[in-house]
């Protein structure tokens, strides 16, 4: 397949795009700025609304990865910081997928990463695919981001919106401001620990895209986390026993609002949202680190014994 991916230097992107090269597939890159730029990359500006449609002509999938990161640096959510949360997401789907739908040669399909904000802080429910979207910031953008892929569909591509848990990656992610604290040995569960955290690795996660990209029968919204969420007291347990290190002092929330501001903390580490695979289930994707343990032992396998 020719496969063009935008977002492609973030945390997924870089480790998305040599897979699906080591996969066999040709794959380009949506840019910004034509100093980058190299054969069979496109060229976008999605702040003044332009595309290199000729260049989208003829591709065989389209990856979208592009936003705003909301974990990088968490800090509290100014208007500015909300505005680009939001128009990286939505306003950058909506742009790619008019230009997708007028194509004379469209793609087969396009992949999104939504994220599990779609469904909002839901306690201990079960949450699956055919669940209520939640409320609260992330919940409305999530649900202008699908909706800004509507375009696609309508014209005929297959659009799969992976709402994806906390990606577990040595590089960032999730893992980024909680190892310090943990490896110190002053990492603990968030007040009662019983807020649930849905997470999936990034070898997982790669894996997910890989499947969308290649199972023509995958359509619509999939839950994309592992089939056994945690709650967060458990993970700070399992991280402590792989780094064997403490993990018993408590993180009071109130603490956590007064540093990232109460809406930034409240939906993301804050949250809790236990989310069910069962699209990739039923669908027969098969999880490679399913359970908890074996997953952090694998993402931090090189730095587990520095000690």
């Amino acid at each position: 397949m020719r496969i063009i991916v935008s977002g492609a230097s973030g945390l997924i992107g870089t480790a998305l795009v040599p897979a699906l090269r080591a996969a066999g597939h040709e794959v380009g890159r949506l840019v910004r700025g034509r100093a980058s730029v190299v054969p069979g990359d496109v060229t976008w500006s999605p702040g003044e609304g332009v595309i290199d449609a000729a260049g989208l002509e003829g591709v065989d999938g389209v990856v979208h990865l592009s936003g705003e990161s909301i974990f990088a640096g968490l800090r509290r959510w100014t208007t500015g910081k909300r505005i680009r949360i939001r128009e990286s997401r939505v306003g950058t789907t909506a742009l790619l997928a008019r230009t997708l739908a007028g194509l004379s040669r469209k793609p087969g399909v396009l992949v999104l990463i939504t994220g599990s904000g779609f469904y909002g802080d839901r306690g201990d429910e079960l949450l699956t695919e055919q669940s209520a979207g939640g409320t609260g910031f992330l919940a409305d953008v999530s649900r202008e981001w699908e909706a800004a892929a509507l375009p696609a569909t309508a014209a005929g591509v297959r659009v799969v919106s992976l709402r994806t848990g906390l990606v577990l990656d040595r590089r960032g992610g999730l893992l980024g401001p909680l190892l310090p604290p943990f490896r110190l040995g002053v990492g603990g569960p968030i007040g009662r620990g019983r807020r649930y955290w849905s997470w999936i690795t990034i070898d997982d996660l790669i894996a997910v895209f890989r499947f969308a990209l290649e199972s023509s029968g995958l359509a619509g919204p999939v839950n994309t986390a592992s089939p056994n969420p945690v709650t967060n007291g458990e993970f700070a347990r399992v991280l402590g026993r792989v780094l064997a290190r403490p993990a018993l002092i408590p993180v009071p929330p109130a603490v956590l609002r007064l540093l990232f501001g109460r809406e930034a903390a409240n939906e993301t580490i804050l949250t809790s949202a236990r989310l069910v695979p069962a699209r990739l289930l039923a669908a027969g994707f098969q999880f490679r680190f399913p359970d908890l343990e074996g997953a952090l032992r694998h993402v931090l396998q090189p730095t587990v014994d520095s000690r």
